[in-house]
This record gives structure tokens, sequence and C-alpha cells, in this order.
């Protein structure tokens, strides 16, 4: 089977003890960095030599039939250089490969920077979307379709574009939403900055060091009219959509009352 095994984010106290045992026993590893691997397995005192394979961004696609397949002899271990493989990482190619050509995949859980930003954020935590690195560029028009969102949102963020994505991100979501900067979770220096996105992006203007998370609250609900709601349930039921789904779609977006408005669009047709 291929293994996705999470690996420490910052601090190695984190390694699992299951971690530890895979690098033990495994006999081929996938790393995103062979030599960060290497450093890992030594300071968890891992004696094991396992066949080190590169697998990054630029050859997971190609590499991936390859490895699928020595996956059906013996184990294959996934290691990305922190956090669990496949999330802003290395190890969705070989996953959905994985799953097509009918090769078990597992994993072993552990740290994570996006839940531990989260939890530290102080932000709602019910309801979340993670949105993985911004874009260097077009960053406001690429995120004003989230303004309205109203699930907490995470980010990943490099250090030397911190300041200017934060004022992106107030321009586009509204200077006042309220957001946490998570810097080097886990590890000596850890820091969370809360307050607003207009707050955050001055504080931030120069920059930061290390490893950066920023997560922002969602957008405040807007009370729904139910005149245009009962005309949006007609609209999709003149689509083909079945009159009952279309109130039960159109509640779910609005919080009006899917009976209210399946009784409003009968009389309204």
């Amino acid at each position: 089977m291929i293994i996705l095994a999470a690996t420490p984010i910052g601090n190695l106290g984190d390694a699992s003890r299951r971690l530890v045992e895979a690098l033990e026993n495994a006999e081929t590893i996938a790393a995103e960095d062979t030599r960060t691997a290497v450093q890992l397995m030594r300071a968890l005192g891992v004696e094991n030599r396992p066949r080190l394979v590169a697998l990054h961004e630029h050859n997971e696609v190609e590499r991936s039939a390859e490895l699928i397949e020595a996956a059906r002899e013996s184990d294959l271990l996934v290691l990305t250089d922190a956090g669990m493989p496949a999330i802003s990482d290395p190890g969705f190619a070989i996953v959905t490969a994985a799953i097509a050509a009918d090769v078990t995949v597992t994993a072993l859980p552990g740290p994570s920077a996006v839940l531990t930003a989260l939890a530290l954020s102080g932000l709602p935590t019910d309801r979340f979307a993670f949105e993985g690195f911004l874009p260097r560029k077009g960053r406001v028009a690429a995120l004003r379709p989230l303004a309205g969102e109203q699930r907490t949102l995470v980010f990943f963020e490099s250090p030397h574009r911190l300041g200017a994505a934060l004022a992106d991100l107030a321009e586009a979501l509204g200077a006042d939403r309220p957001a946490a900067v998570c810097r080097e979770l886990t590890k000596l220096h850890e820091e969370v900055a809360r307050g607003t996105l207009a707050d955050l992006a001055e504080r931030f203007a120069e920059g930061a060091r290390g490893e950066i998370v920023v997560v922002v609250g969602g957008a405040a609900p807007v009370a729904a009219d139910p005149d245009t709601a009962v005309d949006e349930v007609v609209a999709l039921a003149a689509d083909g959509i079945r009159l009952k789904d279309a109130a039960a779609q159109v509640a779910e977006a609005t919080g009006l009352s899917r009976r209210d408005l399946y009784e409003a669009a009968l009389r309204r047709r």
C-alpha cells in the first residue's frame, strides 16, 4: 500500500510513534526532499537506510506510475518536508493515480499547520475552507469571489509577501474583517497575532520571518429577501429542477424556511 505520513511542522516532539515505526520499517520512501527525510530520520534516532526517491511538484505526475507499481509489492512511505502529504504539498497526484489503479492508500495522521492555526486563531472552527497559497499576482481579483464566504478561511503565505497579501485581503474582503497571522507554529518563536485585516496589514507591512498561516473570519450573514428568494426558486424550477429541490437549495443558501419557500413558489406559479 501507499502510506501518507504526517511529519512535524516545527517541533520534533510532535513526531508520532507510528511515524517512527514506519520510518524504521520502510523499504522505500518517496520524499519531497530526500535530504530532509534523512535529517528527520537522524533526528528521531532511526537507523534504517531505506531506498529514497524524490517526489516533488516537478516530477510527481511522471513518477507516480512507477511508484504505484512498486507499492503493489511492498509498502511505499510518502513524506513531505512538513505536515501531511497532499495538503499544498506533493501527494495528491500519487493518491489519485493509486486509487485509479486499485492500490490501497492509507495515512498516518499527525501535525497540520492548517488545523493548528485554525484552532489558535480564535475564529469560528465549525465551518472553514482551506484556500492554500495566495496567488502571487492578481490577488484582489482572485479574492473578491470569497467576499461573501461565511466560512472561516485559511491561507498559506510566504513571509516576505505577507504585508502586501494582508493589504489585498483587506481590500477584497473588508478592512474590518477579523483575522489571525500564525507564525512559526509549534516552534520556539511561535506567534499568533490577532486583529482586523487592516491592523495586521499595518503590523506586518515589512513582512515577517518563518512559516506563515493566515486565518480570516467569514463574512457576516446577509439577511435574505424572501421575495427575491422565491424568484430564485421559481427560476430554478423553470430550468428543470424539481420545485421541492429548488426550494431546499435556496433555503440552504439563504437560511429561509424550505416549506415557506416551496409554498410561496407554488402560489407564484
